[in-house]
């Protein structure tokens, strides 16, 4: 699930050559109203039972906050926790029905800290810690399983899209692979 449907479809071929697996796609933004049911409606629809829910879409800025724009921060909330916890609410009783899952919530660092000029990034993956540390200890016994990963700086398109360009953390910054092999 991701915004762009042409990215999607490359991925979608490249894994099925590589692996002979079947790929399904779907292109949602994820931070409009009801993506969560969107998604959730479409895999019930294809008859997938979803195992493995990673919930790895995110965005972050930077500005004083009483300076940034407004709707940029409430897309964030809306991505970073609204989405996060409709799509855990969604396909967790499923997971616990059939006694196996795996929810995988991608925090940050920044989850454990205050984080002058991106406040609200840092509070929302303070949420992703606190709601998955929450959850995960409600679902104990039952076979499915909740983490909050919470890595460091990671090479993607976080720092262009957040304005953080030139920000000596993200020099040292671990590749995408190697936060996905942990």
């Amino acid at each position: 699930v991701a915004r762009r449907a042409e990215k999607l479809e490359a991925h979608k071929a490249a894994l099925e050559k590589e692996f002979g697996v079947r790929v399904t796609v779907l292109a949602q933004d994820l931070v409009a109203t009801g993506a969560a049911e969107a998604v959730f409606a479409a895999t019930e629809s294809a008859n997938l039972q979803v195992d493995v829910l990673i919930n790895n879409a995110g965005f972050g800025g930077h500005g004083k906050f009483h300076e940034r724009s407004l709707d940029d921060e409430r897309a964030m909330i809306s991505l970073n926790i609204q989405t996060l916890t409709e799509l855990c609410r969604l396909y967790l009783p499923g997971m616990v029905a059939r006694g196996n899952g795996k929810i995988l919530n991608v925090a940050s660092t920044a989850g454990f800290l205050p984080g002058p000029l991106q406040a609200v990034y840092y509070a929302t993956k303070a949420y992703v810690v606190s709601f998955s540390q929450a959850i995960a200890e409600e679902l104990r016994g039952t076979g499915v399983s909740v983490t909050a990963l919470c890595p460091g700086p990671v090479k993607t398109g976080f720092v262009e899209a957040a304005n953080l360009e030139g920000v000596e953390v993200f020099d040292k910054a671990a590749s995408p692979e190697s936060v996905a092999r942990c």
